[in-house]
């Protein structure tokens, strides 16, 4: 039974994102109204862009999946309340890892390489976020601050390294050679076709997907069933009881964000290893960012996490068909993203306290 003044736990995680979404909807309709196109007709567009077939299908599964990885990575950290918002350059920095385990190990099957690039990913994304981790836990730099500047460096370190290391001679473009066509890994389409389900073969949506999927149970598990969850979660609620109770700050600050470098650093595996097939300088398209909304909306629950994921994905995908089929202008695009953003995260309250309203009154009746 829900206490007083406050929302029943299942209106909190489903009531409040799904008005918050709702109002984002709105308020975009009306901009689209306002420049003189039919607010219906662009959703109807977005919808059949990102769901009416297995092109928007696949395309918006794609763009989940990175979405999945940077979620979770986000919403570790804040069971501990630790704000990561480093995922775009552990992401990044990790793309380093996915390039160097594919181009210079010569792996015999995409499964052992596969396995290889996620190691590696989750190394290089663990190893950026342990140097914000280790300044908050043991000289009290502001874990937000430190993982915000280092995006920048991180951009800069990639920057270095596909200019004058891994760059192939002669090409002017700053990338990596292309890897060996033994680690190209499975499309969904070529995983549905035994099972005789027709798929586009355009999309890149891949065996990633189903990485992420893992995930999403084992984050769930470690969270919730075991004594590290515990402890991050115990952490969180209350960071004097968990030290009074013998779990270690610095350890679990350091530990916490190990794992949640770790996850943003796999998401690497789906657009560099999956999809481009060699590392570039904008791999991760600001996936990073989207971590934290996705977070946000999924209210820090993997499962949240994953429906929250989709719908971010269902925005890109249906976004760039908008912009590709209508004339509203891709900058709008944007602002429909940020709306979602903005309404599910800074304007969280303008909807729950309504709320919360509401059903005090229906309690009182």
């Amino acid at each position: 039974m829900s206490k007083p003044g406050k929302l029943p736990h299942w209106a909190d995680v489903t009531l409040v994102p799904l008005a918050s979404v709702a109002l984002a909807f709105v308020i975009s309709g009306i901009l689209i109204w306002a420049i003189g196109e039919n607010p219906w007709a662009a959703v109807k567009l977005m919808v059949d862009g990102a769901f009416g077939s297995s092109y928007g299908w696949g395309y918006t599964l794609y763009y989940a999946t990175n979405f999945i990885f940077t979620g979770l990575a986000v919403s570790v950290a804040f069971q501990a309340r630790l704000f990561n918002i480093g995922g775009e350059g552990q992401a990044a920095l990790a793309g380093l890892g996915v390039a160097l385990v594919c181009l210079y190990i010569p792996w015999p099957h995409w499964s052992l390489a596969l396995l290889g690039a996620t190691l590696g990913a989750a190394i290089f994304g663990a190893a950026w976020a342990f140097i914000p981790a280790y300044l908050q836990a043991k000289r009290g730099s502001h874990i937000v601050i430190t993982t915000i500047m280092f995006n920048f460096i991180a951009a800069s370190v990639l920057g270095y390294f596909l200019v004058n290391v891994l760059r192939p001679q002669g090409s002017m473009d700053p990338a990596s050679a292309r890897f060996p066509s033994v680690t190209v890994l499975p499309k969904l389409h070529e995983m549905l076709r035994p099972l005789g389900i027709p798929f586009s073969t355009v999309p890149p949506v891949n065996i990633a997907l189903f990485l992420a999927i893992a995930m999403c149970f084992a984050i769930w598990f470690m969270l919730w069933r075991t004594r590290l969850g515990y402890q991050i979660r115990a952490f969180g609620e209350s960071e004097p009881a968990a030290e009074y109770a013998g779990i270690s700050p610095v350890k679990i600050t350091i530990y916490t964000m190990l794992i949640s470098g770790g996850l943003a650093g796999m998401m690497a595996v789906n657009a560099v290893m999956g999809e481009q097939q060699r590392l570039v300088l904008n791999a991760v398209e600001g996936a990073g960012f989207i971590g934290i909304a996705v977070a946000l909306m999924g209210r820090n629950h993997p499962f949240g996490v994953f429906l929250a994921a989709i719908l971010f994905g269902f925005l890109y995908q249906g976004g760039a068909e908008l912009a590709l089929w209508t004339g509203i202008p891709r900058e709008l695009i944007v602002v429909i993203q940020a709306l979602v953003i903005l309404f599910t995260g800074a304007l969280d309250n303008m909807v729950r306290m309504p709320l919360t309203r509401l059903f005090a009154v229906r309690r009182a009746r």
